[in-house]
């Protein structure tokens, strides 16, 4: 590995040439099967003919302009978002990170125009929102800030899945303004909250005057079976953040807002130099308009609720197994101790998989997933635990 570059990553000693659909191919020609797609990110899948089509038109008639002008494409992109999430108007990033900046200055401008001086969110333990400073401190996971003091001040935890502790939390902290959680927590370790949690939340918002703000970076883009895990519940935040599975791969990120939080921010209060450019707007477009034709959300319902019962098949008996669980195509197997060994194990067998959380097994695959695919996945993991657990 290169000497060249910065060693914040652990990387796996292995280069992919080419992917089309759930496959990729090393360098040596070797085949995998990808059970993560760049961690939520390549929802349709590698090289997708429509993502691709439309980047390589797109990047042959214009690349970028910046938001001094208007880009036609971007408007496209956000009319079809909102219509989709329920939301109102949307402020166009290149990342996930970047989303929930733009969502804290929201809800800090939401506090400051009701007279608060030191606005404060409500955050979740265990929860993860990005590694840009901000969304650093949003973070509930003390392990991703250390040594990175002293973090942004303004952010409140309370148990994820417990509204009740939320609102205690609120009253604990009388400048409250808005909410900010994951509907599931990702790099959590696919934790699920209790039912209800999300409904409930919006109540106390709207008695509250809060701001609910949903992270749907890993969840949304049809990842759990719906467009947005919370409509799942029924629940419409005031503030979402998308991005991930947005772009297929091109970075792409968004902010969506509706009612007052839809107008907190004005000119020359937020930017971004790429964000929303003509080739990244393309590439999203290109994803949205696939997953309504090919019906993708529909299909990532059913095809995790089939890779979920065979995997649940396939480990059964096994003591090392605690839980499989998940929605849709975001689906955790728990084991009973530390696992992190397991992902190079399953790449020798072809599979990519992710450990999260220290003893979870995360699949995220691609959202065109097949039955024979999730055949594959079930049985190479039950050969691989068996081995792991002997």
């Amino acid at each position: 590995m290169s000497d060249a570059l910065i060693k914040n990553y652990a990387r796996l000693d292995v280069t992919f040439r080419r992917g089309e659909g759930v496959w990729l191919w090393d360098e040596e020609g070797r085949q995998y099967l990808d059970a993560l797609s760049g961690i939520a990110v390549c929802g349709l899948g590698h090289a997708h003919p429509a993502v691709a089509d439309a980047v390589s038109e797109q990047a042959r008639a214009l690349v970028h302009t910046s938001n001094l002008y208007r880009i036609g494409v971007q408007e496209r992109l956000a009319e079809r978002l909102c219509a989709v999430a329920g939301m109102e108007r949307a402020f166009f990033c290149n990342s996930g990170a970047e989303a929930n900046e733009a969502a804290i200055k929201i809800a800090r401008a939401h506090g400051s125009r009701r007279g608060v001086e030191a606005p404060a969110i409500l955050v979740a333990e265990g929860s993860f929102h990005g590694r840009t400073l901000g969304a650093l401190s949003a973070t509930g996971n003390p392990k991703v800030k250390a040594g990175f003091g002293p973090i942004v001040e303004g952010f409140v935890q309370a148990p994820f899945g417990d509204a009740e502790a939320f609102e205690s939390a609120g009253d604990r902290h009388p400048d409250t303004c808005a909410v900010l959680v994951e509907p599931i927590l990702g790099e959590g370790g696919v934790t699920m909250p209790q039912p209800g949690f999300l409904r409930r939340l919006r109540e106390i918002c709207d008695a509250r005057g809060w701001l609910l703000m949903l992270d749907e970076v890993q969840t949304g883009m049809g990842r759990t079976g719906q467009w947005f895990a919370c409509q799942h519940d029924g629940v419409r935040p005031d503030v979402m953040s998308i991005a991930k599975a947005l772009g297929n791969g091109v970075p792409i990120g968004a902010c969506l807002a509706r009612g007052e939080a839809a107008e907190a921010l004005q000119p020359g209060s937020h930017g971004s130099t790429f964000g929303g450019n003509p080739l990244a707007c393309s590439a999203a477009l290109a994803v949205v308009e696939t997953m309504e034709r090919d019906g993708l959300v529909e299909a990532a319902a059913v095809k995790g609720r089939h890779l979920r019962k065979r995997l649940e098949e396939a480990l059964a008996g096994q003591n090392c197994v605690v839980e499989v669980r998940g929605q849709g195509l975001m689906v955790a197997i728990e084991m009973n101790r530390s696992c992190g060994e397991m992902v190079g194990m399953a790449l020798a067998r072809g599979l990519l998989i992710n450990v999260t959380a220290e003893r979870v097994i995360r699949l995220l695959p691609p959202l065109i997933l097949e039955d024979e695919h999730v055949e594959r996945i079930a049985q190479t993991l039950a050969e691989l635990v068996r081995e792991w657990n002997a």
